[in-house]
């Protein structure tokens, strides 16, 4: 006959102690767990909501707000997770080395990606470039329509579109045309040999003076730079506004050409001088 312990039988006695202790053992380490939980994602929410006004104060670019808002959310909670887990008794050791060797394996297996997303944060973060200025990078030269995490959009001057991946275009040799307010645009116009020089120096500096988009201040440079195999050349340089480069850059090159036809300056091209020389049959000798 099954014996009974306070009129309950001896299993469910059994469980019950059981299931008692695991209250007493586990149940405020599962209730100091939760709260841990709840406390942690709240902490996680401030910090995340101090970094957006933190990047909002210094004007960090909207697609890297994005980025490392989430990003680092990702990170803190999965961090949360693994403290709490802890705290209710799962051995921890071994499920970080797996998750790290998990990562290592990722990593691995992404190692360009990667690069790429670390080139557009350092992109973002420090701005070599911004949306809409003129760069020459990776063998290519055009307009910054985009900057993304994993790559940057230029369009070309005849439209094209290229896109480069971020991680060389942050580690590599860049020109940035749109930087600085001003440039410098340097000409090289040959005169013949037997022409004035005096004459062309003045009618370059009249064109200078008359262009208003050439500034005054750093001062326009001209010298006689070459005497070169078939012309007298002429070195001149000028600073304008990054904005009126080419167009400063062309209308001088015509305006040379129509005023030195118009003066008598004449501009030459390499030529060559063919001599022939008659060459005598040599004499057959007779029989």
């Amino acid at each position: 006959m099954e014996e009974k312990i306070g009129g309950i039988p001896n299993e469910l006695a059994a469980i019950t102690v059981y299931l008692y202790q695991m209250v007493v053992s586990y149940g405020f380490k599962l209730i100091g767990a939760v709260l841990a939980l709840i406390i942690g994602f709240w902490v996680v929410g401030r910090i995340k909501s101090a970094l957006v006004k933190i990047m909002e104060k210094r004007d960090v670019e909207p697609s890297l707000r994005f980025f490392l808002k989430s990003f680092l959310s990702i990170a803190l909670k999965i961090l949360v997770v693994i403290t709490v887990l802890g705290m209710v008794g799962f051995q921890m050791t071994s499920f970080i080395a797996m998750l790290g060797a998990a990562g290592l394996a990722v990593g691995l297996a992404l190692q360009g990606t990667l690069q790429n997303v670390a080139g557009g944060v350092i992109i973002l973060l420090f701005k070599p470039f911004k949306v809409g200025d003129f760069i020459e990078a990776q063998s290519y030269m055009g307009t910054v329509r985009e900057i993304q995490i994993f790559n940057t959009i230029l369009t070309t001057v005849d439209n094209k579109v290229v896109i480069i991946p971020n991680g060389g275009l942050a580690t590599g040799s860049l020109i940035n045309f749109s930087k600085m307010d001003t440039r410098r645009v340097d000409w090289v116009f040959g005169i013949a040999y037997g022409d004035k020089y005096e004459k062309a120096e003045t009618i370059i500096r009249n064109l200078i003076e008359k262009d208003e988009r050439i500034l005054q201040d750093p001062e326009s440079f001209i010298a006689l730079s070459k005497l070169n195999n078939s012309s007298v050349d002429i070195v001149v340089r000028c600073w304008v506004g990054s904005v009126n480069y080419w167009p400063v850059f062309f209308d001088m090159n015509k305006n040379i050409y129509n005023t030195f036809a118009a003066e008598g300056i004449s501009i030459p091209f390499p030529q060559m001088d063919v001599h022939l020389f008659e060459r005598k049959k040599p004499a057959v000798a007779s029989s």
